[in-house]
């Protein structure tokens, strides 16, 4: 089970706790609203990550793009978690399958790194975070993961 800390995920990663942040995208290359934007003003490498993807492409769901950016001495990857298709409904947008490959892959892709991550999909996109952090405990299983609940 990873842990969980209170504060802003953009400034624990600046201040070298996680080698990889991860955050929750639509399949459109709109980073508009939420963390996302957050992610894009202080990190533009992760929006022009995104904009190399094919917007509306459902096959994104469950991949990701990154960005890997040096910060204040601090090598920082930015993944953009290809978690939900749309970016506006009234139904729940979090795709509970592409949160569960994603995280595999990144399991894969990133072991032994320190992840970071915000409530992924149960924010804008309407997820159960109860469902969610289930997933993601058992995918990120054995490796250290926290999940930053944003405080000002």
């Amino acid at each position: 089970m990873g842990s969980i800390v209170k504060g802003d995920l953009i400034h624990l990663a600046l201040a070298g706790h996680f080698d990889i942040i991860v955050h929750g995208c639509n399949c459109f290359c709109t980073m508009g609203a939420g963390i996302a934007q957050a992610i894009q003003q202080e990190f533009p490498e992760a929006l022009t990550a995104d904009m190399q993807t094919t917007a509306g492409d459902r096959g994104k769901l469950g991949n990701f793009s990154s960005a890997t950016v040096t910060r204040c001495n601090h090598t920082i990857t930015i993944v953009n978690g290809y978690t939900q298709f749309a970016f506006h409904s009234r139904q729940i947008l979090a795709d509970y399958k592409a949160i569960t490959r994603l995280f595999a892959k990144l399991k894969k892709t990133y072991p032994g790194k320190r992840f970071g991550y915000p409530k992924i999909g149960a924010g804008l996109a309407g997820g159960n975070w109860t469902k969610i952090s289930e997933i993601i405990d058992r995918e990120l299983h054995g490796e250290n993961h926290t999940l930053v609940l944003f405080t000002h």
